[in-house]
Order: C-alpha cells, then structure tokens, then sequence
C-alpha cells in the first residue's frame, strides 16, 4: 500500500468511482467499487513510480494528507 493521499469520489459521467492521486500528476483509475477503485490505483500508483524511475524524473516523497482550506 502506498503512502500517498488518494482521493476517491463518484462520477456520475463515469458511472464509476475515481480514485486520483493529486501528488502524481495524471495517476488516476477508476472502479465499479470503491474498494476495485483503490485497488486499481493501487496498481496505476506502482506503474507510475516505475516509469518516472526509468525516465528519470523526480519522484515526489509522499506527504500524506493534504490540508485545504
């Protein structure tokens, strides 16, 4: 399981649960269930770190939660 914040909320457009990851710039999955939702960002998440690892670009260090105002 990873360390960084996900956001999960329904998208009607979608009919499905989005699960975004705003410290990743575009990691982001979907799911028919919550928990399919955090499962498969889960996945996008490893996938994520990998490529930016083999490209060489900055990996953020996770800040867990995010304050908003």
């Amino acid at each position: 399981m990873s360390k960084y914040e996900i956001i999960v909320y329904w998208s009607d457009d979608d009919e499905a649960f989005i699960a975004e990851v705003p410290e990743l710039p575009g990691c982001a999955a979907d799911g028919a269930t919550y928990r399919e939702a955090i499962a498969n960002v889960e996945v996008i998440i490893e996938e994520w770190l990998e490529t930016a690892k083999k490209m060489g670009r900055p990996i953020p260090i996770p800040r867990g939660r995010l304050a908003y105002a």
